[in-house]
């Protein structure tokens, strides 16, 4: 399958930090007495996904297996996860390392409900302008997972730092047909992930070491298939 190819002048850093023990408001606190004053920039809302991947989880298995170079398909949305999906966006993210590149192309509106199937997304993926390359790649791949989380956004006070926190995260089993959302698992953890250009990677250390959590590499897709299929745990 092509998949579009990283993009290192566009790309930039990503690091994750699992939070499994410690309560939110408690997270925030640590966040806002870092020595580079993160503080909110944005209001929070909720972010939803639907993943795609080929019938075999090749996305999925390249991520576990720890392979340098990593790929990943999503619808993303913000608000409602139910209902009338009025500005879908198609997103494609290449990370190699710790260095993450995305490419996004605005789909047509479309709904979530009982009667949602694989070809609900063709129709939605013939009807939006997207390049024949991504029209290609899409033929081989299908619903792998629905999640849904919480995120708020921070800034450090000279911008050259973003933090996102990611918490009421739920995972739901979604497939090519007969989807009816009711098998959810939900996750008391929180996800910090620390975002910043590649120019100021020499400055990183001090930073990332001042943040009291555990660095990970595992992704929220990752996490939802195992939880759904524990198999592949």
């Amino acid at each position: 399958m092509f998949f579009p190819p990283f993009n290192e002048d566009k790309s930039r850093y990503e690091r994750k930090f699992l939070v499994t023990d410690m309560h939110y408001h408690l997270i925030e606190q640590q966040l806002r007495a870092h020595p580079i004053a993160f503080s909110p920039i944005f209001y929070p809302r909720y972010i939803n996904n639907v993943y795609l991947d080929s019938r075999e989880l090749d996305f999925f298995h390249d991520n576990v297996s720890g392979k340098g170079s990593r790929k990943k398909a999503r619808i993303r949305w913000y608000g409602e996860q139910l209902g009338f999906i009025e500005k879908p966006v198609l997103e494609f993210k290449v990370r190699e390392g710790m260095l993450g590149d995305k490419i996004s192309y605005r789909l047509k509106p479309f709904t979530i409900d009982h009667n949602f199937t694989y070809d609900t997304l063709l129709e939605v993926f013939r009807n939006s302008e997207l390049p024949f390359w991504a029209e290609e790649l899409l033929n081989h791949l299908k619903p792998a997972l629905l999640n849904r989380y919480k995120r708020k956004y921070f800034s450090s006070f000279d911008n050259n730092f973003r933090i996102t926190l990611d918490n009421e995260l739920g995972y739901y089993a979604i497939g090519a047909n007969n989807n009816t959302f009711f098998e959810n698992h939900q996750s008391s953890n929180v996800i910090v992930e620390l975002k910043y250009n590649r120019e100021f990677d020499d400055i990183a250390p001090s930073v990332t070491n001042r943040i009291p959590f555990r660095l990970t590499k595992s992704s929220k897709y990752v996490n939802g298939i195992e939880l759904l299929h524990p198999m592949f745990a």
